[in-house]
């Protein structure tokens, strides 16, 4: 009987356990940074049903006129991702500090998120200048290209920062490759304030030619975790050592831009024709893309004199929305006029 007992007191704490976990806050307080006056500010607080069974929000509770709130409705599947988001108005100077109540199912008492940050009466525009915020440290660019990179070279890249919060930053890059350096002036970034990040690739570190991609990611402190929307992709072209020939090879394409028009479908494909009009045989060494949402196909890599062959493009409509650049395609050949060729994929809906 004694140990039945047990077994279920020990069944009751690990139901307990379970339901006081069912509501898991990502981060449960957001610094909004800098706004203006009656320039409202929102902060979305990341959620998950972590629970055995669904969950409701009931309701979400400002602490004051001030603030609203936008929360789930409905039920919660088991697993799910959600968002709780808190507006506030904005309509008082200075630093603020607000607070929502989350009462649900999830959990027995409620559940606090609370925003932070500071109204300004003259607040600067940044945003022509440093147009991607990550986590209120603005950035002048969210992607670094560095194109006909020569074995040997060491070149540079410049990324200016700014600190739109309200507490004295460390900007740093995280997860940098091998071949790529990063230094921050200043290292300590004041609310308000202004710097640079310079990069340095070093060819010499870069394996292969061709496309080389990677991202790292900037941060606002030191040992901060690694966010997906802190990440910078990073590409770099390395062109092989151009080899004169008397009887060299010659690529001609039948065009270097791809238009393509989805007509509300979620795909569409085009083709480029490749001819060899040289007089050795013609070898494409690399094909790669430099974003997101393409498909190549194609049909031979060696192309003897007079040959011809296909390249097809698939473009995926969904995957392109997501790209940060241009959609391309990237080939590296043994031309020697014509080391490396990139295909431009123009696309419509």
């Amino acid at each position: 009987m004694k140990k039945i007992l047990l077994l279920l007191i020990a069944y009751h704490l690990s139901l307990t356990t379970t339901t006081a976990q069912r509501l898991n806050i990502v981060k449960d307080a957001i610094d909004v940074g800098r706004t203006g006056y009656e320039m409202p500010v929102t902060a979305t607080f990341e959620m998950r049903n972590r629970g055995l069974r669904r969950l409701v929000i009931e309701d979400v509770v400002p602490d004051c006129n001030c603030t609203r709130v936008e929360f789930p409705k409905g039920e919660i599947g088991i697993g799910d991702r959600f968002t709780i988001k808190m507006t506030y108005d904005a309509r008082t100077l200075g630093h603020f500090n607000k607070q929502a109540a989350i009462i649900s199912n999830g959990t027995k008492k409620p559940v606090y998120i609370t925003m932070t940050g500071v109204v300004l009466a003259d607040l600067k525009d940044y945003s022509g200048s440093y147009p991607y915020d990550f986590n209120n440290l603005l950035s002048d660019i969210n992607y670094l290209e560095f194109d006909n990179v020569k074995r040997g070279e060491k070149l540079q890249f410049e990324m200016g920062v700014m600190n739109n919060g309200t507490t004295i930053m460390q900007p740093n890059i995280q997860h940098l490759p091998p071949y790529l350096t990063a230094q921050v002036t200043p290292e300590r970034l004041s609310p308000g304030h202004h710097g640079k990040v310079v990069f340095t690739l070093n060819s010499e570190k870069i394996h292969n030619y061709g496309l080389t991609q990677t991202s790292v990611y900037l941060a606002q402190q030191l040992g901060e975790k690694v966010k997906n929307e802190t990440e910078i992709a990073v590409s770099a072209v390395l062109l092989p050592p151009v080899t004169e020939m008397a009887n060299a090879p010659q690529l001609t394409l039948s065009d270097s831009t791809l238009n393509l028009q989805f007509g509300g479908k979620s795909k569409k494909s085009g083709e480029v024709m490749l001819t060899n009009n040289g007089m050795s045989r013609l070898d494409i060494t690399s094909l790669q893309m430099f974003t997101r949402g393409l498909k190549v196909t194609l049909g031979k890599s060696r192309l003897v004199p007079g040959e011809s062959t296909k390249l097809k493009i698939t473009a995926y409509a969904g995957e392109l929305k997501k790209a940060r650049t241009s959609p391309r395609v990237l080939m590296i050949t043994n031309d020697p006029k014509l080391p490396k060729v990139v295909i431009t994929v123009n696309t419509q809906e």
